[in-house]
């Protein structure tokens, strides 16, 4: 047996030389629209986010049309901010929820799972390729706890037993 650099080749008739593979680059991902799209959980043909403002309901004037009772006329709207998509609550009948969680406004990161009514979406897209950089923006529900709650309670404040001879 010879050494794997021995093997035969054009340069040595009695050895190859092997080469080293080349690796392979992963297939560049094609969404159904410029700005991602909202795939079905669970199969059906995916929806294209074709502008960075999309109003999402029911009836025909809206730019993602949903036709199931269970989705308002005017169900939510999706903003693309930043790179990022955010969805927001338009008061429906049966909410809007991401990952599971109820929400009046939201940002829906990539692979997130967008439920209108009881319709759930997979949210794909790239933040890069639509021009985010450094960390993602604020999540707009952790700020609207964070408002919801007192001052006192932000400084750790409310808790705090009163001493005796303190008043």
């Amino acid at each position: 047996m010879y050494p794997l650099s021995l093997l035969p080749s054009p340069l040595f008739p009695f050895a190859i030389i092997k080469s080293s593979p080349v690796p392979e680059q992963e297939p560049e991902v094609v969404y159904a629209g410029p700005f991602g799209q909202l795939t079905p959980v669970g199969g059906g043909d995916p929806i294209p986010l074709v502008k960075e403002r999309l109003l999402i309901g029911r009836r025909g004037e809206v730019d993602i049309q949903l036709k199931f009772p269970n989705v308002s006329s005017q169900h939510c709207r999706l903003t693309l901010e930043h790179g990022y998509w955010f969805v927001k609550d338009l008061n429906s009948r049966n909410g809007t929820k991401v990952d599971e969680r109820a929400v009046m406004r939201k940002r829906v990161d990539p692979g997130s799972k967008l439920s209108i009514a009881k319709h759930h979406y997979v949210c794909e897209y790239e933040p890069q390729s639509l021009g985010a950089y450094g960390p993602p923006p604020a999540d707009d529900d952790y700020m609207e706890e964070l408002m919801k709650s007192s001052l006192m309670d932000r400084a750790g404040l409310s808790n705090r037993k009163k001493t005796r001879g303190s008043e």
